[in-house]
């Protein structure tokens, strides 16, 4: 009996053929169960999974982001952060080190000056945006730095240069930094100094430093609800590390290859999965016990390539994507209980070769259109930032509820200090269906910042010089005037019923809009009262709220769609519904 693969389904059948039938050409065939010695026919089937036709389309050029001076550094990230918001890319500068910080909608061309975010002094290598708050993003660089940044809605008008938050501790560069999935304000940085600092970015400091590695650090995760750490490394050592004690869990031999590794939680299944190089230099996955790392569950070779394979795990579909830094393919993968453990599915072939990818958040995808992920692909040569939707295709457009369950909420499960003291707590959820819009906005508080800023004082002056009452008066100076006689004042009162019975034409309606007399108190308009600066400041106020505006515009667009489309749904529920009474 030849061995049985566990991907795959096999079906036993006898067949038995007599020499012919009388009077026929042709033969018959009887088949019985196994259960009987006989010659065996082994039929090959395929493993069903409903991820199994998922197909990747990229966007069309008009809906990419082009004119993109992407960075050229060597270094092993991603260089790409996507959120419901924004796009982040790491750019090429001349000195110090930026990112472009995009709304998603901004797409097409690029401004060659457009502003982007340029408080670092040496290159950026890596940046995150926090999953509580769409508008903050973490960045480190080769400043020996981590900084927080905050983005207002609509997106940068001018270069940022202004950080919410420093964090100081590393004493040589900073190659990546994770946020904690579950608490808040949480935040890891691993540096070529083999250390890993804990950071507290609400109070700003390092609350813990994991000192346990004798080499550099190439890769961090964490599992779902962050009481565990995976840490891969140069010393070609794979570590599970329990990040509150700095305690080593597990460690074991990973790949042996010479170039880097990476490593990514499978969701609640208590397994790891990395991608490395074996010693001839061939490229492979391998799938860990986390509780016992010492000997791979399952270990494949994927090729022959050189470029480091980077792995995307989606917690909700239980796929796995592995995609190479210079490779123009996309390989995705299921992952099960019972090995194999991982099955191939498919990939996504493309001629242009990519130097980064960045991924959606599984609330900011499609799934009107049965989208799973998105990748937004970076590529090396043509200064683009290209999407790409993974798709299950399914011929109905309601709502695919096996497709999409409950996914990661944008709020924290726990404080800061709660999970600092030995909380754990899994992440809070929403609907697909009905949470995806919720808004992770928060305003920024500056504790330091004084009671009032100049901007907002010329603000106050403008909205109160604006909403002060006009009253102009039309009067002859002597009218008012107590030193003249009674004559004149009877000549005036005359002319003043003259003119009063021809107040309502058009011409001294505009005079009492925009007049001004002779002894009136001359108002100095508010552009001749202050100064450049803070009519940039005004003008920056006001395309802050339009933003704002149109950002809740959309909102309320999308929850329109969403409500027609539920409202389909109800009618077509109702008019199958009638049917059936029809004909019963």
């Amino acid at each position: 009996m030849p061995p049985v693969k566990d991907d795959l389904i096999f079906n036993c059948v006898e067949v038995n053929i007599p020499e012919k039938s009388p009077g026929k050409g042709t033969a018959l065939v009887d088949v019985r169960a196994c259960n009987k010695p006989a010659a065996k026919v082994w039929f090959r089937g395929v493993r069903s999974s409903k991820f199994r036709h998922v197909y990747g389309v990229p966007f069309k050029r008009e809906r990419c982001y082009d004119n993109i001076k992407i960075t050229r550094n060597a270094h092993d990230s991603n260089f790409c952060a996507v959120n419901p918001k924004f796009v982040a890319i790491v750019t090429e500068v001349a000195g110090g080190g930026a990112f472009l910080v995009l709304p998603l909608d901004h797409t097409g061309r690029l401004d060659f000056n457009a502003s982007r975010v340029t408080g670092h002094k040496g290159p950026v290598l890596d940046i995150k945006w926090n999953p509580f708050n769409d508008n903050v993003i973490a960045s480190c660089s080769d400043d020996c730095t981590v900084k927080i940044w905050h983005i207002p809605d609509g997106g940068l008008s001018m270069h940022l240069t202004d950080w919410l938050v420093e964090l100081h501790g590393h004493k040589r560069r900073v190659a990546y930094i994770e946020w904690h999935p579950t608490a808040e304000n949480i935040l890891f940085s691993a540096g070529f100094d083999y250390l890993i600092f804990v950071w507290d970015v609400g109070k700003g400091e390092a609350v813990k430093v994991i000192d346990c590695h004798s080499d550099v650090i190439y890769c961090m995760s964490f599992n779902r609800d962050g009481s565990l750490l995976a840490t891969t490394c140069k010393d070609k050592k794979l570590r599970v590390i329990e990040p509150r004690r700095g305690i080593v869990l597990s460690e074991g031999p990973c790949h042996l290859g010479t170039k880097a590794s990476k490593c990514t939680f499978l969701g609640a299944q208590c397994k790891v999965l990395t991608t490395g190089f074996s010693r001839h230099s061939d490229r492979q996955y391998a799938v860990w016990d986390q509780h016992d790392v010492s000997e791979p569950l399952a270990s494949e070779t994927i090729d022959s390539s050189s470029g480091v394979v980077f792995p995307y795990y989606d917690h909700d579909t239980n796929m796995v994507y592995l995609a190479g830094k210079g490779d123009g393919n996309i390989r995705y993968y299921e992952v099960v209980d019972e090995a194999p453990y991982v099955h191939f599915l498919n990939q996504f072939l493309s001629g242009n070769p990519q130097r980064g990818l960045g991924f959606m958040p599984k609330r900011g995808v499609n799934t009107s259109m049965c989208e799973v992920f998105r990748f937004y692909k970076l590529h090396t040569s043509r200064g683009l930032c290209e999407p790409i939707s993974m798709i299950v295709p399914r011929k109905s457009d309601c709502f695919q509820e096996d497709l999409y369950p409950d996914t990661a909420a944008p709020q924290p499960a726990l404080s800061a200090r709660d999970w600092l003291s030995g909380v754990n707590a899994p992440p809070l959820l929403i609907s697909m269906k009905t949470g995806v819009t919720i808004s992770t906005h928060k305003p920024r508080n500056n504790k330091d910042a004084p009671a009032l800023q100049p901007q907002d004082a010329n603000n106050r002056k403008k909205f109160a010089f604006l909403s002060r009452e006009t009253t102009p008066d039309y009067r002859p100076l002597a009218t008012w005037q107590g030193n003249q006689d009674d004559t004149q004042q009877v000549q005036v009162t005359e002319k003043c019923q003259k003119q009063n019975t021809n107040q309502n034409t058009k011409f001294h309606q505009l005079q009492r809009m925009f007049g001004k007399q002779a002894g009136d108190v001359e108002v100095v308009p508010l552009y001749k009262q202050i100064n450049q600066g803070d009519v940039f400041n005004t003008e920056h106020e006001l395309r802050l709220a339009f933003n704002r505006q149109g950002e809740e515009l959309r909102i309320v667009k999308r929850q329109l769609q969403n409500s027609q489309q539920r409202v389909r749904e109800l009618e077509q529920h109702i008019a199958s519904l009638q049917s059936r009474l029809n004909t019963a």
